[in-house]
């Protein structure tokens, strides 16, 4: 399988490259410049790989949540490509991908994504890293204030996100005994949306480029019970 991601859905800006199961990533950290880096991230990484659009099999992009002007980028960019080369598209959750880049990183299996929403609420999403070592989202996805999230069953749950650092305290407090601990720098990263695309196009889930979208959440806002 050859595969493309992208992510401008925060300050970094990142794309990557999935042949198989090996994975090669490209980030910077490039506040309000990832309109004009991404296209030159996606092209090295081909050129590196000695490949075209053509010769791939899909694309994917986190489609959000996150910053509204970078979930557009990232959606008009893979779209655009997406047309070009006649590829599926996959979306991925950038929750989800943050689930996934934490247990990567320090293979922690419960995760509790958050980032800030502004307007004194949360993006908020429980994640289980499952049998196949990929995030899996428990309920649905949230935008609500940090004291009314979605409380997690069980105990050993690692909060992950700029949500935490925004709102750690009032989270910390919400969730209680249950948090191990938490991780305010942990942000979505192309290399973990490629993984979590690459299983999403094997089960043939994907989408044709006209409906690639950004997902923001506050349109289908889902309220936690006291």
């Amino acid at each position: 399988m050859k595969l493309l991601a992208i992510d401008t859905s925060n300050e970094t800006c990142s794309a990557a490259l999935l042949v198989d199961r090996s994975v090669v990533q490209e980030l910077t950290l490039a506040p309000r410049r990832h309109g004009e880096l991404i296209l030159g991230m996606m092209q090295r990484l081909l050129e590196q790989a000695g490949l075209e659009l053509r010769d791939l099999d899909a694309l994917a992009f986190g489609c959000g949540p996150g910053s509204f002007t970078g979930i557009r980028i990232a959606t008009s960019v893979i779209q655009g490509a997406a047309f070009g080369a006649e590829l599926p598209v996959v979306p991925v959750s950038t929750l989800a991908a943050m689930a996934q880049g934490q247990f990567r990183r320090e293979g922690q299996r419960r995760l509790l994504t958050a980032l800030d929403a502004r307007m004194d609420e949360v993006y908020w999403g429980c994640y289980e890293i499952g049998e196949r070592d990929l995030a899996e989202l428990g309920g649905a996805e949230q935008v609500c204030a940090p004291d009314r999230v979605t409380r997690p069953t069980g105990d050993g749950w690692q909060g992950v996100g700029p949500g935490w650092g925004v709102h750690g305290e009032i989270l910390s407090r919400r969730v209680g005994p249950a948090l191990s601990g938490m991780n305010p720098d942990g942000v979505c990263e192309a290399q973990d949306i490629a993984l979590l695309a690459a299983a999403e196009l094997t089960a043939g889930h994907w989408v044709p480029a006209e409906q690639a979208l950004p997902v923001y959440l506050r349109d289908q806002v889902t309220r936690a019970p006291a």
